[in-house]
Parts: structure tokens; sequence; C-alpha cells
């Protein structure tokens, strides 16, 4: 018998807000945190915007010497992990660390201090690197800095998967409690990429768009769609096993119930084209869960404001729900915080399981009008109050990665 498996606790940092609370009023509010790129000079890009995480401080969640062990990507897991864990109110002391679980992901860890310590071996010499420099840079450490800083001590992973990176930890996460290798487990995503090397490797892909008006660079669906806006942050959840939260009290805030992965075995940047993996993916998340496509009202889509990647993820949506897919809400996170990477699929996941708790769900910002094959309803113009039961969240990486948790309403059996 797997065990079920629910959500206790949520952790986040983002370009509208380092916390949960201020990231989701900041959605119900439909703000945008695209602007121009401050952390480096970029006249000299043709990528001008980027959604940058503004006004974090890592003395506000770790002591001054831990802070300078890492780099940004691990100090924004590091601060959304500690408040997933707070918010879940579970008691170290009572617990048996070897069943506490840490599965965090990032897709590209840290090219900053690759800059940097590249740049020192070229001025300066090899002897002139960080001693610290390979562990500041890969990609496990913002799993491994979390163990460290909470006393995790058991399964503790992270899975690279491009931009799917969260959904899979979280679905790793998912896997690893119903399996009984762990009580409860943070997991999710992290990243922070808005320096020289990652903003001209995207822009070298053509893969970022080069608008400059905040309201009109993150367009998901939108037939003048031209790319997506590189994003920062990181989003983390608490997982449980169900009958673990209940003996304790924990509060509840909806449970895992399906979670389906697939490779498009296609090609190295673009989905496959007729979305049928992706769609696969969809299908045995609701296939775990026994849910019918007609059960499920809401989706948050991986929408990155590529014309590929929103073309060819509707047909998915399309093969995978059939006529249903006319009767779903569907949005973009990304239309208000970029795309966070690696750190997408975790932040997406809290929004499912905060719009299923306010029955509230988001417009897609700034998309107004979309082209012929994307017409779905995308939640254009206003947000929906609707109550929610089974919400599904979507991830699709680099290199053929599909990722799709479903998540539902918690009710007690």
């Amino acid at each position: 018998m797997k065990r079920r498996v629910v959500v206790t606790g949520l952790g986040a940092v983002t370009p509208i807000g380092n916390n949960v609370g201020q990231f989701w009023e900041s959605i119900k509010k439909g703000m945008v945190g695209i602007g121009p790129i401050t952390k480096f000079d970029a006249s000299q890009y043709k990528v001008k915007m980027a959604a940058e995480v503004k006004d974090f401080s890592p003395k506000d969640y770790m002591d001054p010497k831990s802070a300078k062990r890492m780099e940004l990507f691990s100090q924004y897991a590091v601060a959304a992990a500690k408040e997933a864990f707070d918010d879940s109110k579970l008691d170290m002391a009572k617990e048996d660390p070897y069943r506490a679980g840490v599965i965090v992901g990032s897709g590209i860890g840290s090219l900053q201090v690759i800059e940097k310590e590249y740049t020192k071996i070229v001025e300066k010499g090899p002897s002139k690197v960080n001693p610290l420099m390979v562990p500041l840079m890969i990609s496990n450490m913002a799993a491994g800095n979390i163990a460290i800083q909470l006393g995790f001590r058991g399964k503790c992973t992270n899975v690279v998967t491009a931009c799917a990176s969260g959904t899979n930890s979280i679905g790793d996460a998912f896997r690893a409690i119903q399996y009984n290798d762990a009580d409860f487990v943070l997991a999710g995503g992290a990243e922070s990429s808005i320096c020289p090397t990652g903003v001209a490797g995207f822009s070298g892909l053509t893969a970022l768009t080069t608008r400059e008006d905040p309201m009109r660079a993150s367009i998901p669906f939108d037939r003048e769609r031209s790319g997506f806006v590189i994003g920062e942050g990181a989003g983390i959840t608490m997982l449980e096993e169900l009958e673990h939260a209940k003996k304790r009290g924990a509060k509840i805030y909806g449970e895992v119930v399906g979670y389906g992965t697939t490779g498009d075995a296609y090609h190295i940047t673009s989905p496959l084209e007729d979305g049928s993996a992706a769609a696969k993916a969809m299908m045995l998340a609701m296939e775990e869960a026994n849910v019918l496509p007609e059960q499920v009202e809401y989706i948050n889509a991986h929408g990155t404001s590529t014309h590929h990647n929103d073309l060819f993820e509707t047909r998915a949506i399309k093969a995978a729900f059939g006529h249903k897919a006319k009767d779903l809400i569907i949005n973009s996170t990304k239309s208000m915080i970029g795309h966070l990477l690696g750190a997408a699929g975790g932040v997406e996941f809290i929004t499912c399981v905060k719009s299923i708790e306010e029955g509230f769900i988001h417009q897609t910002m700034g998309t107004v009008e979309t082209d012929e094959e994307c017409d779905l309803n995308y939640a254009i113009g206003a947000p929906v109050r609707k109550n929610i039961h089974y919400a599904m969240s979507n991830s699709l990486g680099f290199g053929g990665h599909n990722g799709t948790l479903l998540i539902k309403k918690y009710e007690e059996e």
C-alpha cells in the first residue's frame, strides 16, 4: 500500500515577495516582478529585463559564516526551506532525523562563482582560486545546505532536469514518502542565474525576449510572445506522510495524489511538437490519482512565453484532456515572476496549493490576445474565483524532461 502524502509547510523567495505571505498577496494584486537588470551591466546585451529577487538579506536566515559558504541559489533555498519548516511546526527534538529528507533541485547551480574564479585564473593564475569554489558552485549544495542547517539526516538528493528540476524534486519526495523512505521531506527548487553568462547563454539560444515593457515581456500564450524572462528564487514545500501529520495535529494545505514524468526523446531544447510525451505525464498523474479529466479544474502551465513551449504545451493539454480541455482554467505564474528555471516548479506548486486553499486562480498577466492554436482558457483579463478540488502543475525542461504534479483539496476519509 502506498502511503498518502500531504503538504504541511510552504516557503518561497520570489521576484514579488521573499516569503509565501508576500508572494501570495502580490499574486492576488496582479503584481509583475519584471524590471531592468541590476545585477550586472547589461548595456551591451540585447536582453535588458529580468525578474530579480529584491531586498534579500541572507543574515535574516542564517549566520554570516554560513552565508559566506553559500552562493545565492543556496541562500534562497535555505531561506525558503526554513520558512517551510517553520510553517510546518515540526519539532525535530521529537523526530528521528534519519526519517527527515531533503530533495531540492537547481538546474544550474552557481554560474557566478565560475565567472568570478575563472577570471582569477586568467588574470592572477590558478593558485588564486577560492578553495571553496567547487562546493559553492555545484547544484546539489542547495539540498546539502538545507540539511546542514536543519539537521535532516535522511534521504538528501537533488534532481537536475533543467526547468523541470523543482517539479521532479517534489515528485521524487512524494515517492520517497509513499514508499516509506521518509516521513517528511523538504522538496522543491532554487535558482539564481541572472549574470552575464546566464543571460548571454540563453540569449544565444534566442530563448529570452528582448522586450523592455515589463507588462509585455512575459506574455504566455499571447500571439506576440517572443521568449521568456529569466527569473530567480526558490520554492520549497514540506511534504509529509498523512498519519504522521495527523498525529501531531499539523495544518494540512492539500494532498499530493499524482505524479507523472516522461521524456520527449526528441530535441535538446524544443518540446515534442505534438505534445504527446507531456500529455502522457499528465495522464500518468491522473491515472495514479484515479482521477478523470473532467475532475481537474485548474492547470498551472509551464507557460514560458516562448513560441514553441506555449503552442506545444497547449497541444499536450488537448491530447491529455480531449474535449474537456476547453473546460479547464489555465494560467502561467511566469507572466508575473518570469521563468525561475530550476525553481519554477517549486513556486508554481505553491501557487497551486494556495489556489486550492483560497479558491483563487490568478490571471495570466500581460497576455491580451492568443494565437489561433492557443485557444484554451488562459485566465486572461481577470482572476477567477472558483472552488478547486484538483489542481495540476506542469514543468517542461530542456532535454525533453516533462513533469506533472496533481494536488487535491485535502479531505479526511
